[in-house]
């Protein structure tokens, strides 16, 4: 395999096993590393992991999903009841104020769905809310979500993205001010934001009786770190207390030193190529033939890809979806590693001797290399691109991508609806525009029998899976650093969970 495995931290690790200098926590700081720097803090106009990180943080939901049960309980709602296939009804919880002292109640809510709700507005991921048509006050307590079809996934959509944010503070600054200042009900207040490279932190001490559970730690310092050599450094020498999104290969050195814990989990990130099927970059790229795009699927070693870096909890994915979400149909084609296979095809596709293609990706450059050099090694040429997140997002937004490396997290939700119909549905970042995907998942996503959503999806994941429109890789796993003196454990949904963190 031609790739490298990113050796230089074991040299960062000798350098600093020689002594560690920690800090003192008498202050009660957690100081914390993010890898990737955050668009905008305000959660409805970013679409990354940090961003769900802090949302979580910062905001709450009507709803609460537990991460280890999967029960739903109230949180900013105490009860819910469907009046119809398309409306929700909620009893809101009394007595909670927002971090500028503003109180919660129904105009909040029905301020937020409707901002959100309105796509003029420009909220990052649609598909998040363009299901909900409105929100309605019945009284200060009570208030009615509608929502524009029957879509059974909504509590869980609710518990997750979904957050209530001040309507008179949102009114006011709009989502620029909200992404400098803040606000929310959540188990955290935001004392500092220095867009791109530090978020502060503080316990909200006034917190309602939330699902969440009360903060411990009473402040947390978020940095930007891209370097993960310098993480790790930072790590030895106190001035980081827990870094996570560890590569494989530094994780297994630091779990050899007893001054640190390191703890793996899985998540429901999966790994994945998209192919310009639809001709978005120029009907003549190699990519809107099916031959080549099966071609891509055979050349890969998915098995040793995560054998050999991801290693940890990760699995092979031949979906695209992941496992554990409801209607994610496993019984899909599968293509094989067969290099030759590939060769084979490309030939018949009128590329016997190959080509040469852009390839991008935005994260995990050792698992691009990897994956470009697969391709390389059957006659795909690759020019590897490797562009920030943002940039590669606005990139495939307007005029799409030959070939892409993307990962992508569901927001934690658990329905296939949170992945599969984000992409399959002619919206910007679909690269297939098969009106045959989106029929089905339309009615997979509005269904309210269950059998009908897991039939549609199934016929949607399989013809995604026999047309190749993605070449799914596997999911991803987290590896958690954090010294000694800090009690955590990890959820697998891939959320920094501030509150379930204590001080040994």
């Amino acid at each position: 395999m031609a790739y490298s495995k990113l050796k230089s931290a074991v040299a960062v690790l000798s350098i600093c096993a020689a002594g560690a200098a920690y800090a003192d926590k008498s202050d009660g700081t957690l100081s914390v590393a993010f890898t990737k720097e955050l668009e905008n803090v305000d959660s409805y106009f970013n679409s990354s992991r940090e961003g769900v990180v802090l949302q979580r943080a910062v905001w709450d939901g009507l709803v609460y999903r537990d991460p280890v049960t999967s029960e739903y309980k109230g949180n900013l709602a105490t009860a819910w009841e469907w009046i119809d296939d398309v409306t929700l009804e909620f009893k809101l919880r009394e007595g909670v104020t927002f971090h500028n002292g503003e109180a919660f109640n129904a105009d909040d809510v029905v301020f937020t769905v409707n901002f959100v709700a309105d796509a003029e507005n420009g909220v990052k991921t649609q598909r998040n809310v363009s299901w909900m048509k409105s929100a309605e006050k019945i009284d200060d307590y009570t208030v009615r979500i509608n929502l524009k079809a029957p879509f059974p996934a909504a509590i869980e959509f609710l518990s997750g993205p979904v957050s209530m944010y001040p309507n008179e503070y949102y009114a006011e600054v709009g989502p620029k001010g909200m992404g400098l200042n803040p606000v929310g009900t959540g188990p955290y207040k935001v004392a500092e934001v220095i867009p791109g490279q530090r978020f502060v932190l503080e316990k909200n001490a006034g917190y309602h009786d939330s699902p969440k559970g009360q903060p411990s730690i009473e402040r947390v310092d978020i940095r930007t770190i891209p370097d993960i050599n310098t993480q790790i450094a930072e790590l030895f020498n106190g001035t980081l207390d827990l870094i996570w999104q560890t590569p494989a290969d530094q994780a297994e050195k630091l779990a050899q030193m007893d001054q640190f814990t390191v703890a793996n989990e899985s998540t429901m990130r999966i790994g994945y190529l998209t192919l310009d099927a639809a001709g978005r970059t120029g009907e003549d790229n190699p990519f809107t033939n099916l031959k080549v795009r099966q071609a891509v699927a055979h050349a890969i070693n998915r098995e040793a890809l995560v054998s050999a870096l991801l290693k940890g909890k990760s699995q092979v994915i031949s979906t695209a979806c992941f496992p554990s979400q409801f209607g994610c149909d496993q019984a899909v084609k599968s293509y094989d590693y067969d290099p030759e296979k590939a060769k084979a095809l490309l030939a018949e596709a009128g590329y016997e001797d190959g080509f040469t293609t852009e390839f991008y990706a935005y994260r995990n450059r050792d698992y691009a290399e990897a994956i470009s050099s697969y391709l390389n090694a059957v006659g795909i040429k690759t020019d590897f691109k490797m562009l920030k997140y943002s940039a590669l997002r606005e990139l495939r937004t307007a005029k799409g991508t030959p070939v892409s490396f993307q990962t992508w997290g569901s927001y934690s939700i658990n329905d296939t609806s949170a992945i599969t119909s984000q992409f399959f549905k002619l919206g910007a970042l679909d690269d297939a525009r098969d009106p045959e995907l989106r029929d089905w998942l339309d009615v997979a996503d509005s269904s309210t029998n269950p059998d009908t959503r897991k039939e549609f999806y199934s016929k949607a994941l399989n013809k995604i899976a026999d047309n190749a429109y993605w070449v799914p890789m596997f999911s991803y796993n987290t590896n958690y650093v954090y010294g000694n003196d800090i009690s955590y454990t990890p959820t697998p949904d891939e959320v920094l969970r501030f509150t379930t963190m204590t001080w040994n």
